[in-house]
């Protein structure tokens, strides 16, 4: 899975924060709730447009982002 077929980044939608398409949930705040200690399962109830694979797509673009900072 490719977590840009899942995240996109819009000047117009929170302030350009990476959120999930067609939502205004952003990936902090998956990340956030994760941390946290709620379970996808618990996300996904308080947030039913969701799908584990946003989630999923969240944990890949902070992967991937953390990767880049390391190596830049």
């Amino acid at each position: 899975m490719r977590y840009s077929d899942r995240i996109e980044i819009n000047p117009s939608i929170r302030f350009g924060k990476p959120c999930i398409k067609g939502t205004r949930v952003a990936v902090y705040d998956v990340l956030n709730w994760l941390a946290s200690g709620m379970t996808n399962e618990q996300i996904i109830k308080d947030y039913p447009e969701l799908k584990i694979e946003d989630i999923k797509a969240c944990l890949a673009f902070a992967a991937d982002r953390e990767h880049k900072l390391r190596v830049a």
